[in-house]
């Protein structure tokens, strides 16, 4: 009898503690998203609506979730990045931009898909020779749209003159959209007013100032403080009959009056089907950072 229990506890020990034991088979995602705001939970959507039709959704047993959002608070982005890195994850996805620079600034090895974020040169993700991190996959966007974005102001409101915008100096994305729009506009003969913002708390007084300043048209930005606080932009330009023009599709069903520029919702798609493919075939193979390219007129 005393031999029979010494059989039992070793094998007990023996098979809590064997290496060789497989570990779940179902995936673990971690979505690191920067703010609740309705513009980029399309974004959000398109990512998980691709992972369901690769097979993958927690509704089927065949996915597990870790969600974190940060609520524009970039400590906080921080700790939910590091608390996704603890969970040994098998990817991150990342929404927007300072979503996909912590988490290439925090890993190196765990496969990493953006999305709403601009080209990793332009996030300054490049190494000094000009590549993009090995570990960074998705979408991405480099703003050229944005000619045609402007181009629109003159072809409906041709007497148009002075265009507003506000943005987000600390966003490297931000700053780009503005350097662009700020070029198209002198190349189109609109001058162009501006003035930074840091929170979604200082748009409405930001936006007034500039409707005081006799704009004839409000660009709205891709930019996180704008998507935030975008049903304020545009009520506070609807009182003074200042149309709102904007780059993001996801933005006219929220009161913008024209957008050319990238849908939010296949965005995410998109880097969902990347993310797919590498949770199907174990493999990272073919697989690189990809240009939106699909671009529509709303």
């Amino acid at each position: 009898m005393k031999n029979l229990t010494i059989i039992i506890l070793l094998t007990f020990l023996f098979s809590c503690n064997n290496p060789t034991e497989k570990k779940s088979s179902v995936p673990v995602v971690g979505f690191l998203d920067l703010l609740q705001d309705e513009t980029l939970a399309k974004a959000k959507q398109g990512f998980f609506d691709a992972l369901a039709k690769g097979g993958f959704s927690e509704k089927d047993s065949t996915l597990k979730i870790i969600y974190r959002n940060a609520q524009g608070d970039q400590p906080t982005l921080i700790q939910a990045c590091d608390y996704l890195l603890s969970q040994k994850v098998d990817l991150i996805a990342t929404n927007p931009t300072l979503s996909t620079i912590t988490a290439i600034q925090k890993t190196k090895d765990i496969p990493v898909f953006m999305m709403v974020s601009p080209s990793p040169a332009n996030a300054k993700l490049n190494d000094k020779d000009d590549n993009a991190p090995k570990n960074l996959f998705g979408v991405y966007e480099t703003l050229d749209y944005i000619d045609t974005s402007v181009a629109l102001i003159k072809m409906i409101f041709p007497k148009a003159k002075k265009v507003g915008t506000i943005y987000n100096q600390a966003e490297p994305q931000s700053v780009d959209a503005y350097n662009e729009i700020k070029k198209q506009c002198d190349k189109s003969g609109l001058l162009l007013e501006s003035l930074p913002v840091n929170n979604s708390s200082e748009t409405q007084l930001a936006v007034q100032s500039l409707i005081n300043k006799g704009i004839d048209i409000f660009f709205a930005l891709p930019d996180n403080t704008v998507f935030a606080s975008f049903e304020t932009i545009a009520k506070t330009c609807d009182e003074k009959k200042i149309p709102v023009f904007t780059s993001e599709a996801g933005l006219v069903a929220r009161g913008a009056l024209v957008s050319y520029g990238a849908d939010m919702y296949q965005w995410g798609y998109q880097s969902g089907e990347q993310a797919a493919q590498f949770l199907k075939t174990k493999s990272l193979a073919g697989l690189k950072p990809l240009l939106y390219e699909t671009l529509n007129f709303t």
